[in-house]
């Protein structure tokens, strides 16, 4: 029986009980005791939307070349992979890396996939994941960036992702990108039902043409578990709060640049599940970006305008409960019973925490400290 107490820490001390938190009244004989420095412990963050086969992580710096619209960024986008020397796999796992040391306990990854790349992108994320299993949960997302009905095949190749690395099916701007609606929901949602994966949608558009896939989306969900991210057309948007609570459809948000922002308070209010992310990390689209979820969440509160105590707390609350809640993974509350999954971080509170963004003193999984001070213990196969 492997027993680990962690003392010395605030709410109060936790002991672990082969990776699994306990009660502190039934310490086992011969527990190892480690000192937490009166730091605080919070559940490990869950990066819930990250596109890790694009990013340079860890290896030479890209300049960008001017983009002013999503097509244009595609391109761009094709155009810089094609100069990458380093494969997925040594890009993502670099990324892994940091993410991890920084306290992040799971992904959804985002991965291409279109007949231009076949399934190389997710063979090499999940060649990644699969050498960090013992640091980090991670599910694939097979994603038609370069688009799913103007790219013949590329449904067929999501679908043959399935069994060789992806878990969810993933869609993009049906209108937007396609300019089908039903078309491309007829797609996602039969892959779904064929083979039971869940779907993931981005949606970059606006306005009525954006709340228009919305209500489409939420209309076919029944039986399906379906997420759209970044869903900039509910950023003021109220009327489909609860058409998405009831129809169990879930929202991730990035909290990206000068783009609009998922509001924390209405939607949870509403009881629709918010889960926050990353988006792109120092990839072709973006220069910006670490993989810290500490910090994805003092960016959410900064650009949802989090001014109390209880705002900034429900923004860490988006980004560990609502991403594990996404990704199907138990939640961690520090209470005897839960996953010993837990990072220990030097502030008086949480709201203090996400504020200073601080990096994480310990990071703990399964009970056995995995990394400090943004540093991991062990070196991943690379």
């Amino acid at each position: 029986m492997d027993s680990v107490l962690f003392t010395n820490i605030r709410p109060h001390d936790l002991l672990v009980v082969d990776g699994r938190i306990a009660d502190p009244s039934t310490r086992p004989e011969n527990t190892v005791i480690v000192d937490g420095g009166g730091a605080l412990a919070l559940p490990a963050p869950v990066d819930a939307h990250i596109h890790p086969d694009k990013t340079t992580w860890g290896h030479t710096w890209l300049s960008r070349t001017p983009a002013s619209t999503l097509r244009e960024l595609i391109e761009g986008e094709v155009k810089a992979r094609a100069g990458m020397t380093a494969s997925v796999a040594e890009r993502a796992g670099a990324l892994m890396d940091s993410a991890v040391a920084r306290g992040t306990r799971a992904w959804r990854a985002h991965v291409d996939v279109a007949p231009e790349y076949g399934l190389a992108n997710v063979h090499g994320v999940r060649e990644a994941a699969e050498a960090r299993r013992h640091l980090l949960d991670v599910q694939i997302v097979a994603f038609p960036q370069l688009g799913l009905l103007t790219r013949p095949g590329t449904a067929e190749l999501m679908e043959r992702s399935l069994g060789e690395g992806a878990d969810v099916i993933g869609g993009l701007d049906p209108l937007g990108i396609d300019g089908d609606l039903h078309g491309h929901l007829d797609v996602l949602f039969g892959l779904a039902e064929r083979t039971g994966a869940p779907l993931d949608i981005h949606l970059h558009d606006g306005g009525e043409q954006g709340l228009a896939q919305v209500r489409e989306i939420a209309r076919r969900a029944t039986g399906t578990r379906v997420t759209i991210s970044h869903a900039f057309c509910l950023a003021e948007a109220r009327e489909l709060d609860d058409l998405l609570a009831e129809s169990n459809v879930a929202l991730t948000t990035c909290a990206l640049g000068a783009d609009p922002v998922l509001p924390v308070g209405p939607l949870t209010a509403a009881g629709v599940l918010l889960a926050a992310g990353s988006d792109g990390v120092r990839d072709p689209w973006t220069p910006f970006g670490d993989g810290d979820m500490i910090a994805r969440a003092h960016l959410l509160a900064y650009r949802t305008d989090a001014r109390t105590d209880e705002e900034l707390a429900a923004c860490y609350a988006v980004a560990a409960h609502g991403g594990a809640a996404l990704l199907g993974l138990e939640r961690v509350d520090l209470k005897a019973g839960d996953p010993a999954d837990f990072v220990l971080v030097p502030a008086a509170s949480l709201a203090e925490a996400v504020v200073d963004r601080p990096t994480p003193l310990l990071v703990v999984r399964g009970g056995a400290v995995i990394a400090r001070e943004g540093r991991l213990l062990e070196r991943s196969p690379r």
